[in-house]
């Protein structure tokens, strides 16, 4: 049976951060859903298909080199109801401080109770990306600031030519 890895998050942009991840999640699996959550009550910087432009362009090399089949989904309900709807075996959760953990395990009992064949799997975040947030990355844009650091280079460039609007 594959072992297939549900990755979600906003990625509104895209960051090091998230890159990270998903290589890391491409050794644990052989095939890695990301999954761009939508929630009608927020206003996102990037559209959904310019989020999963930006996944296929940043995330879809990544799993090609680590030989992971690789796909973007889409969700608006539960994460673990989307995680299932994909035949994920775990859901892949990053882990930046202890704030971020204590979070994460609340959600990762809830979601057992709620899907217990679905494994949340914790990865702690590199330390080169351990403080990058996509919402620390919309606000530098947002000011100006050059946000180059924290993303990669094509995300770069879509922030730069958003922040020009």
């Amino acid at each position: 049976m594959p072992r297939v890895a549900f990755y979600p998050g906003s990625f509104d942009p895209v960051t090091n951060g998230h890159l990270d991840l998903a290589a890391r999640a491409c050794r644990l699996a052989d095939r890695l859903v990301v999954a761009i959550g939508t929630h009608h009550g927020k206003t996102p910087l990037f559209s959904v298909e310019e989020r999963r432009a930006m996944l296929e362009e940043t995330c879809g090399p990544i799993a090609r080199e680590a030989g992971c089949a690789f796909e973007v989904a889409t969700f608006g309900g539960l994460v673990v109801e989307a995680a299932a709807a994909a035949g994920a075996s775990m859901l892949i959760r990053g882990v930046r401080d202890g704030a971020d953990f204590d979070y994460e395990m609340q959600m990762a009992g809830m979601n057992a109770a709620m899907a217990p064949a679905i494994q949340t799997v914790l990865l702690p975040a590199g330390a080169a990306v351990r403080a990058v947030n996509s919402t620390f990355v919309r606000q530098i844009a947002a000011m100006g600031g050059d946000a180059s650091a924290f993303v990669p280079p094509s995300v770069a460039a879509r922030l730069a030519a958003r922040a020009a609007t």
